[in-house]
């Protein structure tokens, strides 16, 4: 494959990462509107907002599946445009059942879509030969960030959330159709077999996957929970509480944004090791805090431990599993069901014994992380063609 597809392979499937976090951070703005037009209370609305979580686990080891019979770009294409106009349908569900209803089918969409932009971003990786899928996720952040910064001024102007919703689906949608073209083909390595209908993960990807739900958990811990920490903990105010949170996402985008660079100079091994040191070394400092300043520098910490791991368990399980699709599929499974389950474990967890003990929880995940990192080394990115020798 020539260096100019590739090239624009790499792109169109970047702007598929941004595509995709900008319709979660667009639809994360509107959501105490959705609340007042339906009429749900905090309970219902917690309910309501778990479809998506059931709706994406039960359909990513579907994936595969679908990939196989469609065609891996096909799908991808596919995926991305029906994601982004379904970012118009929740404020358009008059009740709370209709509500759970399309956001099950969300979940379905966003999850599907997860897997098969990842498996591109696993194909691009084997053709360039380096590092790249940090700077992916780090541009699905960019995008979770500028499609929040616009809800944030639509909601602020008092702007109808199906007005703002649709406009948004309309942009985004656009967007999809001119990057899908640019997808590259998966190959297949079943040699024609088609995979089961709802692919379990092999050994070798649970074992990511299982590295992956401590990250996941860590960051889940963190972004749901550094604000409370920091005031009940620490006693700061409501405005310094509210800067942890920044303070932790801006250290996770920019570890993601640079990661790639150091993945490259040091390998994923090492990289994974350090990411678990410092995870670690941010839960100790956030479990001893009792003042602002070093609990906040303990979450940075956490952001900046936990920003390469799922990137690169990603890649690995892509290039260990029967497909690319049914590899990060069954990572991305067990990853993200411990996101799901993170704030309710550290809200229980502090309900008992308080939240350093919750936060010591998270600190031993993210410690446990170190031992698995050796695995990632069997499954890195290799170059598609044999590198060229530089002329002397």
């Amino acid at each position: 494959m020539d260096a100019r597809t590739v090239r624009r392979a790499r792109v169109a499937v970047a702007a598929t990462f941004a595509l995709h976090g900008a319709v979660t951070g667009s639809f994360a703005t509107r959501v105490p509107w959705i609340q007042e037009h339906v009429g749900a209370g905090p309970g219902e609305l917690g309910l309501a907002l778990l479809a998506p979580a059931v709706g994406s686990i039960i359909a990513m080891p579907m994936t595969g599946r679908v990939s196989h019979r469609l065609g891996a770009r096909r799908t991808a294409r596919l995926l991305l445009a029906l994601w982004c106009c379904a970012v118009a349908l929740p404020p358009l569900a008059p009740n709370i059942p209709l509500l759970f209803a399309v956001l099950l089918v969300n979940g379905v969409l966003g999850g599907m879509c997860d897997v098969a932009m990842n498996a591109q971003g696993v194909v691009v990786e084997r053709h360039t030969g380096r590092s790249i899928m940090s700077g992916l996720h780090g541009m699905w952040s960019v995008g979770g960030l500028a499609g929040g910064a616009a809800g944030v001024v639509a909601a602020h102007v008092g702007l109808d959330a199906r007005v703002h919703l649709a406009v948004v689906a309309a942009v985004l949608l656009a967007g999809a159709l001119a990057a899908g073209p640019r997808l590259l083909e998966v190959p297949a390595d079943r040699d024609g077999v088609a995979p089961p209908r709802f692919a379990l993960p092999s050994r070798r990807v649970l074992v990511l996957g299982l590295i992956g739900f401590c990250a996941v958990f860590g960051e889940a811990a963190a972004q749901d929970w550094c604000a409370v920490y920091l005031k009940q903990v620490t006693g700061s105010s409501a405005g310094t509480a509210a800067g942890a949170y920044t303070a932790f996402a801006l250290t996770m985008a920019a570890g993601r944004l640079c990661g790639d660079a150091v993945v490259r100079r040091i390998g994923p091994v090492a990289a994974v090791r350090i990411s678990a040191l410092l995870g670690a070394a941010g839960g100790v400092l956030v479990v001893l805090a009792r003042t602002p300043t070093p609990a906040v520098a303990g979450f940075m910490l956490i952001g900046l431990g936990v920003a390469v791991v799922v990137p690169l368990v990603f890649t690995a399980a892509g290039n260990a599993g029967p497909t690319p699709s049914e590899g990060v599929a069954g990572v991305a499974t067990i990853s993200y069901t411990s996101g799901f389950l993170a704030p309710s474990a550290i809200g229980g967890i502090a309900a008992l014994t308080g939240l350093p003990a919750s936060f010591a929880l998270v600190t031993v995940l993210l410690a446990a992380m170190l031992p698995g990192a050796r695995l990632l080394g069997r499954h890195a990115a290799t170059p598609s063609v044999a590198p060229r020798t530089p002329a002397r």
